[in-house]
């Protein structure tokens, strides 16, 4: 008797399949692609060109500032904070991009953001803290 129910509740929830049980040979069709001349392929590849250009560009910045930027008499605490926005900056967009992280509603992204920047602020906390505690050992013994 559970068998039969649990048949039953399967057929009805994979109903939404039975077209292609029988035909699977559309499941492979190139019908259901767009022409390659259309416009919104021509979109398509447009941002793909315009994503790997922006990601080119930010990391031709990064590669320069770390192989000239000493050179070039910048500070160092200048050169790491270019770095670390950069990478958030490559970071985000990678996510907003290639996870389609952009296309969500608000709520969406603050649910994946909010989670991250706490790991984030927790990482720094920790090592704030370790830092010190190197401190306080290296300056009194404590251990």
């Amino acid at each position: 008797m559970l068998l039969f129910t649990l048949k039953n509740i399967y057929k009805d929830h994979m109903s939404h399949f039975s077209d292609y049980e029988a035909d699977q040979s559309r499941l492979y069709n190139i019908n259901h692609h767009e022409d390659k001349n259309s416009a919104h392929s021509k979109a398509k590849v447009k941002k793909i060109w315009q994503v790997t250009g922006i990601l080119t560009i930010v990391t031709i910045v990064e590669v320069v500032l770390g192989l000239y930027g000493t050179n070039m008499g910048m500070p160092k605490w200048l050169i790491n904070t270019f770095f670390i926005l950069l990478t958030l900056f490559k970071a985000g967009y990678i996510v907003k991009v290639f996870m389609h992280l952009g296309d969500e509603l608000k709520n969406m992204i603050l649910t994946i953001m909010i989670p991250l920047t706490l790991f984030i602020w927790f990482i720094l906390a920790f090592l704030w803290d370790g830092s010190f505690w190197l401190w306080i050992n290296h300056h009194f013994g404590i251990r």
